[in-house]
């Protein structure tokens, strides 16, 4: 076994030097994925860069090792523009693989399923499939159909086409297919000016504004070595938690509102437009649009604000309690819920499955405690995990971080300190590297940035949570009745816009 030699340990958050990111051969690249996978490490991120077309492509790989907060890369250069597949050996980067064979034209040989995973407009000198043309996986036999659902669906959610291949009623497999709105962001970041990344950072999924927005900024941040005020990291960290509460509140009122249980989906959808309103009493705006700037935030609270603010929270928590606890008390919500898209840790572990999803097979995966960045580094949150991998751990999970991010809020309001919420940020330095994670409501968000030799951005990734856990909820349909499809794909709740990036 070829066994590779210690790779790059960074900073989450912290940039390097790009030549001190180790460049091995392809072999040692393979074995350190490989085997740091093995010890219950997790890819990050896979993706190709060339630094100008002539140039030889490059492979990064970004590992994350929960178990001891550890964040390390390497690389490899390629000699053609293709490279032996791990997506057999490492399931995790099957996708990660798909993309960079669609984005850099580098194949992943012997790939066991290489179909697109966006579909950027046709375009006739390239030979590209038109939209949403592709193969799909199919279950040979007599009795077996096939049922076919979206990319247009009757709700007002967005493209995403799901094939089920189906024995009666139960579920032998579901294949999934997004990009159908692909919109470049990874790609026109850099040469956009720099004034409008921010805004463009904010809409790659327009529920998770602040966690992405904070993501660049933490980008920005390192790149540049400038620090941010600690009365700004504080306030960071409330509009973080606002959003978590907004969305998990949102996400539970769905649940109930899929098995026909109306007081908590009723409630909970009012609640859900409460805690967006107490993002907009901080800042102005419900879904946190300008509350992230590089070197601090675009708002403070006053006394009166922060009094207010602390109010209307524990309010606000009083009705979304009674409401969730209903779900707990009702056996008909349980008898749903319970034993319902089941993924076992061994499916979680081989996906790479990130937030929630993963924190329900019992996973304590959180970049708050595994590799905190700001105001996280000196005042924890409990990591809120459940053990049966089932609709009913997803929901739970979701009411157990809804306590701890109000606790969370209110102890920081309760010790806000004072200083400015806005730094000076210094230009980007020439030939870094960047990496940094974040954990969102839906999970681990990582972006990854380098600079050139004169400081400009030459390239960025950004990877979603919804990237890793859209496999999950197709794992979680085996074996499943296909109409417990809207209550699995509702206790992931992923994200279309911010995998089609």
């Amino acid at each position: 076994m070829i066994v590779a030699r210690e790779i790059a340990t960074l900073a989450n958050g912290a940039a390097a030097a790009r030549d001190d990111v180790p460049s091995v051969s392809w072999p040692e690249f393979r074995a350190t994925i490989i085997d740091s996978v093995a010890a219950d490490s997790r890819v990050s991120a896979l993706f190709a860069h060339r630094s100008t077309p002539s140039m030889p492509a490059e492979l990064y790989a970004v590992i994350t090792h929960d178990a001891d907060g550890r964040l390390q890369i390497i690389r490899t250069v390629l000699a053609e523009n293709q490279f032996p597949s791990l997506a057999i050996e490492c399931p995790q980067v099957q996708l990660f693989e798909r993309e960079i064979a669609e984005q850099h034209g580098i194949i992943p040989v012997d790939h066991p399923w290489l179909k697109p995973v966006r579909f950027p407009p046709p375009k006739a000198d390239t030979g590209l499939p038109a939209i949403g043309a592709m193969e799909f996986y199919r279950v040979e036999g007599d009795e077996i159909h096939e049922v076919a659902v979206g990319p247009v669906h009757a709700g007002i959610i967005e493209p995403g086409h799901f094939r089920f291949q189906c024995y009666g009623e139960e579920v032998f497999h579901l294949e999934i297919s997004l990009g159908y709105q692909y919109r470049g962001i990874e790609r026109r970041l850099p040469a956009m000016p720099a004034g409008r990344r921010l805004r463009t950072v904010e809409i790659v999924a327009g529920d998770t504004t602040i966690g992405h927005a904070s993501a660049y900024c933490h980008v920005v941040e390192g790149l540049s070595r400038s620090r941010v005020p600690a009365r700004a990291q504080v306030l960071r960290s409330i509009a973080m938690e606002l959003e978590r509460l907004a969305n998990h509140t949102g996400d539970l009122g769905a649940l109930a509102g899929d098995v026909g249980f109306l007081p908590t989906a009723s409630y909970c959808g009012r609640l859900r437009g409460d805690f967006l309103n107490l993002t907009a009493l901080c800042c102005g705006n419900r879904f946190g649009r300008g509350v992230m700037r590089p070197g601090g935030v675009g708002f403070d609270l006053e006394p009166a604000r922060i009094e207010e603010l602390s109010r209307r929270l524990s309010a606000t928590f009083r009705d979304v309690k009674s409401a969730v606890e209903l779900l707990w008390d009702s056996p008909s919500v349980m008898a749903r819920f319970e034993d319902t898209g089941s993924v076992n840790p061994v499916m979680a572990r081989a996906l790479g499955l990130v937030g929630p999803p993963a924190r329900a097979c019992g996973f304590s995966r959180d970049i708050r405690n595994d590799l905190p960045l700001g105001v996280y580094c000196f005042n924890s949150v409990p990591v809120s995990t459940w053990h049966s991998g089932d609709v009913f751990a997803r929901a739970y999970v979701r009411w157990q971080e809804i306590q701890q991010s109000v606790k969370f809020i209110q102890d920081r309001l309760a010790a806000l300190p004072g200083g400015p919420v806005q730094a000076a940020v210094r230009p980007l330095e020439p030939n870094r590297l960047i990496v940094a994670l974040v954990e969102g409501w839906r999970g681990e968000i990582c972006h990854v940035a380098m600079t050139d030799d004169k400081g400009r951005l030459e390239a960025y990734k950004i990877v979603d949570p919804s990237f890793h856990n859209w496999s999950g909820l197709a794992a979680a349909l085996r074996g499943q009745q296909i109409s417990d499809f809207p209550l699995c794909n509702k206790s992931f709740n992923l994200s279309y816009c911010g995998h089609d990036l």
